[in-house]
């Protein structure tokens, strides 16, 4: 102890002191540090060192499958090897002087593996971004090329580091063309276009997320927390009531006729018309979604339910349908056609088949324009027009598939004048899709109910438990089973003997349908074009507890244009497969007799019975003449349609003849109906019912 009282001693606790005092004042400086930053500033540094040792990992889910009725695949989401690239990594420990010369010598070996230009690879490499895809869904052949260059040297190369090779989903459709527009497809960017793939793109591509997780230099998931089953995420999957083999047919036949006949396009769609599922739906021309880059926007469309058109003679299955619901018509009358030329207003309708007094099946079969009309006439435009809005037309009827159209029953904000009702009886003026045509044909075929379609039967997660399931639902009834049986009888005349439709006809089976050859719009004059036209066919079979109903449409064939030979023989065809699809063997072809289905009593129209009973079971067709006077003696009965009791009851006796009142309310229909002209004095029925 006493050497440290020497001067030598002294220094050396000096010494001491001054080297214990930096150390406590550095320990100081540490501990205050320290506490500055996992006190004040502890949850700044925690985020950043996470962002640092941490990759937030953009999980993209699979796709769900969409399956037809069967289970079989027709649309799935396979992996297919993309490369990307880390600038940084690329370029890590490269001098600044030779960053360009790296850049550029990568940049080529790249592009030539990749088949992509050197220029774009050079400029994603001196962007130095940590990634950027290079190319996505690559072959097995650029994948393999690019895993040599960034795996050894090669011939005295450097190799190429921040190359990755991951696997990506991409879309693939094994049935290739089939039900393209129906499916649609899917971008790159993994969003679904066109079709079932759009329009169901949220429940498809799952629930996207954002995981943190790391990655190792070759970009491998090491780590991820947060999801212990990647099914958790995956997209939903669609079972879609489409049958594969009756859309092979349709498909099939519809080409077949469209390329024969060299017509623009066309639909046919299969319905279930006990359940609205629809079992095909052909559009042509078509695509193959796996190329969907090698085709255009007008092949990509569902033409059954996108397209609106005139539909023509097909129309007259309805307006017959309302005449004998509404009791215009007893289906054992017959109805004068005027010798094929009658006026309405300043219009003269013709019939390509010129006749005298028809039967209502012959009618059908012949295809009257001027008997539809008269029908149409009889009943009142309002009456007509509610008809049909009952039957689903100038409605969308709620596919799950986008660009449906309405389609157009009159203008809005009035009603039909005389004429525009003629013309809607016989398919004129109006405008439908295939599939309001092909739905309101199946409540004929299933006894009068208007079905809701089905086009996805359930939808299933990734582990198979159901999310939600469809079932039948009927919209509303349309008709009663009398007059639904009783039309389905007239229609098989249509297919046999001199119908327009015998080309439909199967044998061992009754076909019930009805064609049509409509004019189309000239855009350019506003008129009836005289060289193009709709071919259509719409039908069920067998006529007795059918079991498909199908509606076919060909637009603008050239070379024949009537509906009896362009579109009958693709009904007959297609609902040949179907039925034997289905298992069903012949049934035989014996007729009905009309007059018994039309002397049963129909309860559910007790206005109908009355007039029946007080016309003497003949309710008149009114006899439509030219606009201008009348003969002495004799008036012309205004529309009287939504007039109330008082109203109607004047304006008649103000005319000369005598009201016969049928209920209360508005007026609904009269006999004869607006147009009709009558001798003075003679009885007219008014049918009133309750304003709804």
């Amino acid at each position: 102890m006493r050497s440290l009282d020497t001067p030598r001693g002294r220094w050396i606790r000096l010494r001491m002191g001054v080297v214990c005092g930096l150390l406590a004042f550095g320990l100081g400086i540490i501990v205050s540090s320290g506490w500055q930053l996992m006190g004040r500033e502890g949850e700044q540094w925690r985020e950043l060192a996470e962002k640092q040792r941490q990759r937030r990992l953009h999980v993209t889910p699979k796709r769900g499958t969409i399956y037809d009725r069967n289970g079989s695949a027709l649309a799935v989401s396979v992996e297919a090897p993309s490369v990307s690239l880390d600038a940084v990594e690329l370029l890590r420990g490269v001098s600044p002087q030779k960053v360009p010369v790296v850049a550029r010598d990568a940049a080529n070996r790249i592009a030539a593996a990749l088949q992509l230009s050197p220029a774009e690879v050079e400029r994603k490499i001196l962007a130095k971004r940590r990634f950027a895809w290079l190319k996505r869904r690559i072959t097995a052949a650029e994948a393999e090329a690019i895993r040599k260059l960034s795996s050894k040297k090669e011939a005295g190369e450097e190799r190429v580091r921040g190359l990755v090779v991951e696997g990506e989903g991409k879309r693939y459709y094994p049935r290739r063309e089939l039900s393209g527009p129906l499916l649609g497809f899917v971008a790159p960017d993994g969003e679904g276009k066109d079709g079932f793939e759009l329009s169901m793109n949220r429940e498809l591509k799952g629930h996207v997320e954002q995981l943190r997780g790391l990655r190792d230099r070759s970009g491998r998931l090491l780590f991820a927390d947060g999801v212990q089953d990647e099914q958790v995420l995956a997209g939903h999957n669609l079972h879609l009531s489409i049958d594969q083999g009756i859309q092979y047919a349709a498909e099939r036949e519809l080409a077949h006729a469209a390329r024969t006949f060299e017509a623009a396009g066309g639909s046919v769609i299969v319905v279930d018309p006990y359940t609205g599922e629809l079992l095909a739906m052909a559009s042509w021309p078509g695509y193959n979604p796996n190329d969907y880059g090698d085709s255009e926007p007008e092949e990509r469309r569902t033409r059954g339910l996108t397209d609106a058109f005139e539909p023509g003679s097909t129309l007259k299955i309805f307006t017959v349908a309302a005449g004998l619901a509404a009791g215009a018509i007893e289906p054992t009358q017959k109805l004068f056609c005027e010798k094929g030329l009658m006026a309405v207003d300043n219009v003269t309708i013709r019939d390509t088949h010129p006749a005298g007094w028809l039967s209502i099946s012959q009618v059908l079969a012949v295809s009257s324009n001027i008997c539809s009309a008269k029908i149409g006439l009889s009943m009142g435009g309002n009456k007509l027009y509610e008809s049909l809005l009952r039957f689903g037309f100038g409605q969308q009827t709620g596919v799950p598939l986008p660009g449906e159209a309405s389609g157009t029953l009159r203008p809005r904000g009035r009603p039909w004048v005389q004429v525009e009702t003629a013309s809607a009886s016989f398919g004129q003026g109006i405008s439908t899709t295939n599939l309001q045509l092909a739905m309101a044909t199946a409540a004929i075929a299933n006894g009068g109910e208007l079905m809701e379609p089905i086009l996805v039967r359930k939808v299933t997660t990734a582990t198979g438990e159901v999310v939600r399931e469809a079932a039948p639902r009927v919209r509303r009834r349309v008709v009663s089973k009398r007059v639904a049986a009783t039309l389905a009888e007239m229609l098989v005349a249509v297919t046999e003997g001199e119908g327009t439709g015998t080309e439909a006809a199967l044998d061992g089976y009754q076909v019930a349908g009805k064609t049509a050859t409509a004019q189309k719009t000239d855009p350019a004059t506003g008129r009836y074009s005289l060289d193009r036209y709709v071919a259509s066919f719409l039908g069920f079979v067998p006529a007795k507890k059918p079991v498909v109903a199908i509606a076919v449409m060909v637009d603008e064939p050239m070379v024949e244009i009537a509906g009896g030979a362009v579109a009958a023989p693709i009904f007959r065809n297609v609902a040949r497969m179907a039925l034997k699809y289905k298992g069903l063997t012949p049934q035989g072809t014996q007729r009905v007799d009309i007059a018994s289905l039309a002397n049963a009593p129909d309860p559910a129209n007790a206005a109908y019975e009355v007039i029946r009973q007080q016309q003497g079971k003949k309710p008149p067709v009114q006899v439509v003449s030219a606009s201008g006077p009348v003969g002495a003696g004799s008036v012309r009965l205004p529309d009287m349609t939504g007039w109330p009791v008082r109203e109607a009851v004047r304006r008649s006796v103000e005319l000369g003849v005598t009201p016969k009142v049928v209920g209360t309310g508005l007026l609904a229909r009269q006999e004869p109906g607006p147009g009709g002209v009558v001798r003075k004095g003679a009885s007219v029925v008014l049918v009133f019912e309750p304003a709804t």
